[in-house]
């Protein structure tokens, strides 16, 4: 596969992946390319955590779906992402961003965006669906060979100052690179987001992995084989579209949209 083709066939992986652990090889490929990421005056501010212990990987998950049961209880989720949500081939191809809800169980899709509200989201607390998706979460991260925690010096990270900036420029840098190699490797990946939004769960997460005070925990994420024939999840979606490039790039000044 070459480079163009992986980044525009590069995906978020939502199931489950092989059981096999991800081989130390692919590993350290996977960070060593990492470190080939630019960064400002070549500081290199990442650091990686590479988590296989059993133990751990339960705790992380544990705390994960805890947190996404929470988020969907108290409606958090759905207040902060339903700009992101999108019911149709056409909206979806007409702002050319977001994710498509295109697979979710028969008896509901009647109902689809009405359980995607405020409203929806007190129907589905009713039924324990909240106790469902964070169960789901915690299984998905739990059955995950390895977990990749991404962190930057705070030597660099200094929020408020242009070397926050620098840095995290740089990290994103880096994890794009991990993410492409990922494609070409037949591994898969997934941001694990829900403890970040909760800052007492995202503590604890720090003090389970022992996150000294010289570094700050800035990521973490899920990796492994993709499987050959995975069922998709009953509730899920895809991310595929793309903006035009009148959408997003201008010529000259930011008053004059690219021709497509």
């Amino acid at each position: 596969m070459d480079l163009f083709e992986a980044i525009r066939t590069r995906r978020t992986t939502n199931g489950p992946f092989r059981v096999d652990a991800v081989s130390r090889e692919h590993q350290h490929l996977l960070v060593e390319l990492a470190g080939h990421a630019p960064s400002h005056f070549n500081s290199q501010p990442w650091r990686f955590l590479l988590v296989e212990e059993e133990a751990t990987r339960r705790a992380i998950a544990r705390i994960s779906g805890e947190c996404m049961t929470r988020l969907m209880q108290e409606g958090t989720f759905w207040r902060r992402y339903r700009p992101y949500f999108r019911f149709s081939e056409k909206e979806i191809a007409e702002t050319g961003d977001g994710i498509l809800i295109d697979q979710l169980p028969a008896p509901v899709r009647p109902f689809t965006k009405a359980l995607f509200s405020v409203q929806g989201t007190r129907l589905m607390a009713r039924f324990g669906m909240p106790q469902v998706l964070g169960g789901d979460n915690e299984k998905l991260v739990a059955g995950s060979p390895l977990i990749l925690g991404v962190l930057l010096t705070r030597q660099e990270y200094r929020p408020g100052e242009l070397s926050a900036f620098y840095s995290v420029f740089g990290m994103g840098a880096a994890v794009q690179n991990i993410w492409l190699a990922t494609r070409i490797l037949g591994l898969g990946i997934q941001f694990i987001s829900t403890p970040m939004e909760i800052p007492e769960a995202w503590r604890e997460i720090c003090a389970l992995l022992g996150v000294p005070e010289e570094l700050e925990l800035m990521a973490l994420y899920r990796i492994g084989y993709l499987p050959e024939d995975a069922p998709r999840p009953s509730i899920d979606w895809t991310s595929r579209h793309r903006k035009r490039l009148s959408q997003y790039v201008f010529r000259e000044n930011c008053r004059t949209p690219e021709p497509a």
